[in-house]
């Protein structure tokens, strides 16, 4: 067998271990995504819990999805529009506004709802209610909103693709949580709640888990193929040919 052949072998065997490898890594996600799942499903079922237990939490991000009630007084000039954010199947902007939990020097920001925008004048926003005044919210803790893919760092503004907590606190010179409160309940303030249901995003890994292990196997297979099978062939027909020749 000359050099060729086992270049094609080494190579083979290194993407076959390759993408196996990648798919037992997504594998490895999905299951620290169905863990996290499960949390998210029991949190949900959890009793309500106060501005207090919420604030006094040492670490927020295990309380995810738990339905909490806050009070406290909306900070409007800093609301942000977040672009190209789908409910109900139509495309438009997630308002989230701060909001200064009352006796406390804490703020949260709160996914308020979704609004559609203006599609002809596309840096218009739309005119939304901030009631005054102490206010009640009713929602779930959230994480920071997704972020959606977007060419260099965000910038200031009021209509943004992304918002960073971290980001924004310094820029605002707020005191914020590092999660958010998605609020629930029926549309107010001109805004829909039509949230869709909280997802870990296993399915995905076990997506690019079967992509990586089909890809594994065709590899092995164009393998066998090409370099065993077919020359098999290749070889057997020639000395046939040869073989009528005598």
């Amino acid at each position: 067998m000359n050099r060729k052949f086992w270049l094609i072998t080494f190579a083979t065997v290194l993407s076959v271990s390759l993408t196996v490898s990648l798919g037992l890594w997504q594998l490895s996600r999905a299951s620290q995504k169905q863990a996290l799942q499960m949390a998210m499903d029991s949190n949900a079922h959890l009793p309500e819990i106060t501005e207090s237990e919420l604030t006094s939490l040492p670490e927020p991000m295990k309380a995810l999805y738990r339905t909490v009630e806050v009070r406290g007084r909306w900070d409007p000039e800093r609301t942000v529009f977040l672009d190209n954010r789908p409910m109900a199947g139509k495309v438009g902007f997630y308002v989230v506004t701060p909001l200064r939990l009352e006796g406390t020097s804490v703020v949260v920001l709160v996914q308020r709802g979704w609004v559609q925008r203006n599609f002809v004048d596309r840096a218009a926003v739309p005119a939304i209610q901030t009631p005054s005044g102490l206010v009640k919210v009713t929602g779930r803790i959230a994480p920071p909103p997704a972020k959606l893919y977007e060419l260099g760092r965000p910038g200031p503004g009021v209509i943004r693709q992304n918002l960073d907590i971290g980001e924004f606190g310094v820029e605002s010179g707020l005191s914020l949580m590092p999660v958010s409160i998605q609020q629930m309940g029926a549309a107010t303030d001109g805004l829909v709640r039509e949230w869709p249901q909280a997802s870990a995003g296993v399915e995905k890994h076990h997506g690019y888990a079967f992509q990586w292990f089909g890809l594994s196997v065709l590899i092995a297979v164009l393998y066998v193929w090409f370099q065993i099978v077919r020359k098999f062939f290749t070889r057997r027909s020639e000395y046939v040919s040869a073989e009528s020749h005598e």
